[in-house]
């Protein structure tokens, strides 16, 4: 059974992992018989959004304990995550990717990676084990890996200047399907960044997640 690392940003698509990429990924970890193990920074969101205006709150949230909204309540901090203990990670998306993980958000090709996240995924890297990243999250594998790894966000022109700018390559891709770097042992889908439904989502992410299982 490959135990795999999924990393969680919090609840809800505006500022945390969105929840049907993650729930789309857990059930294809659980289809494919694999031991899932979660994680998150915890730390407080910078935003919080109310979901059904868009507009921001002023309140505060906690990263871990969002995302274990999610988990169901099982989640650890990033900051213990082993690479030793895992065969692979995948990072769902959300603007929890992009706001909580990194600051790509604000900062764009000039974003910082969260500290725990970098040591953790640089760590399995070196140990050569893949990672699965989906929608807005793929954006940091540049910057993750110092590398200039191959990768998708689907096909928007802005987002993938900035990758390009930040040493990547970006490569066009429909909804339903994944980029594989087969060098740096990456795999990644647009989902919801082109997708038009949870159904039209889970093509992509059942074929990442079985990709990066048959990779690790």
């Amino acid at each position: 059974m490959k135990s795999i690392a999924v990393i969680l940003s919090g609840c809800g698509v505006f500022d945390g992992s969105e929840i049907h990429e993650s729930v789309l990924t857990m059930l294809a970890l659980s289809q494919n018989n694999a031991e899932v193990h979660y994680f998150s920074p915890n730390e407080l969101q910078p935003t919080v959004i109310n979901h059904i205006t868009g507009e921001e709150k002023p309140e505060k949230r906690n990263m871990m304990e969002e995302s274990s909204r999610i988990s169901r309540g099982k989640i650890s901090p990033l900051s213990e995550a082993k690479a030793e203990n895992f065969d692979a990670v995948i990072i769902p998306g959300g603007f929890g990717a992009a706001k909580n993980l990194c600051n790509f958000a604000t900062k764009g090709s000039d974003c910082e990676i969260n500290k725990d996240l970098l040591r953790f995924v640089q760590a399995i890297h070196q140990q050569n084990k893949p990672l699965g990243l989906m929608c807005i999250a793929p954006v940091m594998l540049p910057k993750m890996l110092n590398a200039p790894v191959k990768l998708t966000i689907g096909n928007d022109e802005e987002t993938a200047r900035a990758i390009e700018k930040m040493g990547g390559i970006h490569i066009d891709c429909p909804v339903d399907d994944i980029v594989v770097d087969e060098k740096y042992r990456v795999v990644t889908t647009p989902a919801y960044m082109l997708a038009q439904s949870i159904a039209q989502a889970q093509v992509g992410i059942e074929k990442l997640v079985k990709k990066v299982l048959e990779m690790a």
